[in-house]
């Protein structure tokens, strides 16, 4: 009974919320200040509202000027570089593309993720979620997607599984991402097997400044690592130590 009227109350709270946005809605953000801000207001809520969050991220228009700082590239990997932390609500991250770089395929933790894209451009493979009836079964693709500077996409566990890729070989690129609520574990996927496992995921950088990460390439060992499980940032995507 307690349960059910602490969830009547978070529900009164988010209808209250929503009413008093549609009464005063939010400035469109014209600096990345004031998205992040913005974004602390909408995720007041207990309910995500997809469309709201995707609307509001597409407003914004990019400049480098504003996200500079935290566009840390490694010529080994993507990098994932916290801007905000969201109130506990969510992360912001800054995710830094160098040429032909691509993540592995993987999950989201029952998370929501926004993605916007900043700087070149980014394409998207999306996998069905390999069967539970079979132990080894290639990984289907269903759809890709090309997105341009500015776009915004959108994705969570129910739609399935993906790979993001800078196919640019003379192009970086970044985009912006927002999880919610917030993960620092994933599944990783083996295309050709649909095996998974397990994965760590940590930051580059934080709020611009480096994280005490040593700054060195792959061994071998992790090398054939990422060449058994697909996923191609060794830093970023680390083994969970069991």
């Amino acid at each position: 009974m307690a349960e059910m009227d602490v969830e009547m109350r978070g529900n009164a709270i988010d209808e209250m919320l929503k009413k008093k946005r549609d009464l005063n809605p939010l400035p469109e953000p014209e600096t990345l200040d004031d998205l992040v801000q913005g974004l602390k207001i909408i995720f007041q809520d207990n309910e995500i509202n997809v469309e709201e969050v995707n609307e509001y991220m597409s407003k914004y228009k990019t400049n480098a000027r504003e996200w500079y700082k935290y566009a840390k590239f490694d010529h080994h990997r993507y990098t994932r570089n916290l801007v905000d932390q969201g109130n506990g609500k969510f992360n912001l991250i800054v995710l830094c593309w160098g040429e032909g770089q691509g993540s592995g395929i993987h999950s989201h933790s029952d998370s929501h993720c926004f993605m916007k894209v900043l700087d070149g451009t980014l394409d998207e493979t999306m996998y069905s979620w390999p069967s539970d009836s079979e132990d080894e079964c290639e990984l289907q693709k269903t759809e890709t997607h090309s997105y341009e500077k500015d776009s915004v996409a959108y994705i969570n566990d129910s739609m399935g599984l993906h790979r993001v890729e800078n196919s640019s070989h003379t192009n970086t690129a970044v985009s912006l991402h927002l999880y919610s609520p917030p993960f620092d574990m994933v599944e990783c996927f083996d295309q050709r097997t649909g095996h998974r496992k397990k994965v760590r995921v940590t930051f580059y950088s934080k709020f611009g400044q480096r994280t005490p990460f040593p700054d060195q390439g792959p061994t071998c060992t992790e090398q054939a690592d990422v060449a058994r499980t697909g996923c191609t940032s060794v830093e970023t995507l680390e083994p969970e130590n069991n």
